[in-house]
């Protein structure tokens, strides 16, 4: 039997790289929670037959491009463990740029009423509500199994977020303010689609510029924003110009773009001042 050491080295050959080497066994060995450091501590231990069985399984979906947080069923994002599947996106680094934003534009309203759009896994809002609970957040998916998947996250993490089904702000009463989302941004013809054959595509594409979704919801939220309320949009790295072109044109005031840690503007929004006040 081969060691840990011994298997990470063999998963490499095999054409992964050393995180989702890592990750992958991990999970064969039952100590998803565990890392790099408990890796190094038992680096001679042996890995059973029944191990690398399950690893093989696992390394062989990895490998037909199946992201790594489906096969082990869990994503770290902005420090939460959260559960995933097929029914919503893997959340990415990149967002953790939008919840940022959403804590600076409410710092002023501790209390204030959010709302995330298209939640998926709950990332955004339970990110919010767990970094700042006096948030009264709220979340919207039109998907079922989607909200399952959130509704699940938020009672094991025991985050008080209210879900509810919907197509944007349909889903929701009153007004916010705050208003966020990742919403599908993707053009339908885009190249890039067949890496992401995994992943939910309703919740990838939006029309043939990837801007139908931005541009329903920009609509929307000029009537269900409190005056001064902030709409913000994550986006495609090429599309900040004209998502601000579409916030302006609404009638948004302060309209900007916020960039991810790769220095890409992955964020653009406004703040609403009401035309008749």
């Amino acid at each position: 039997m081969p060691s840990i050491s011994q298997t990470i080295a063999s998963l490499q050959t095999q054409g992964l790289d050393l995180t989702d080497s890592r990750l992958l066994l991990l999970h064969a060995l039952g100590q998803p929670r565990a890392g790099r450091a408990w890796l190094l501590a038992h680096d001679t231990d042996l890995v059973s037959e029944a191990v690398t069985a399950s690893l093989q399984g696992y390394v062989a979906r990895r490998l037909a491009g199946e992201p790594v947080a489906y096969i082990v069923g869990h994503k770290e994002f902005y420090g939460l463990n959260l559960q995933v599947n097929s029914d919503v996106l893997v959340p990415r680094p990149d967002t953790e740029t939008l919840v940022d934003w959403a804590l600076d534009v409410t710092t002023p309203k501790p209390e204030a009423r959010v709302v995330d759009l298209g939640t998926g896994s709950g990332a955004i809002a339970l990110a919010l509500k767990a970094t700042r609970p006096a948030l009264q957040v709220e979340a919207v998916d039109y998907s079922h199994a989607a909200l399952a998947v959130a509704q699940a996250n938020a009672q094991r993490l025991g985050l008080a977020v209210t879900f509810s089904q919907g197509s944007w702000l349909s889903g929701t009463k009153g007004v916010f303010q705050a208003i966020v989302s990742n919403p599908p941004y993707i053009r339908e013809d885009d190249e890039h689609l067949p890496t992401l054959r995994f992943e939910p595509r309703q919740a990838l594409t939006a029309g043939d510029d990837g801007l139908a979704d931005i541009r329903i919801i920009i609509a929307q939220a000029t009537t269900r924003l409190q005056p001064g309320g902030w709409l913000l949009l994550e986006h495609g790295y090429d599309q900040a110009a004209d998502v601000r072109a579409l916030l302006e044109a609404a009638g948004f005031a302060n309209v900007q773009s916020r960039q991810d840690l790769a220095g890409i503007e992955r964020c653009s929004g406004g703040q609403w001042i009401d035309p008749d006040l």
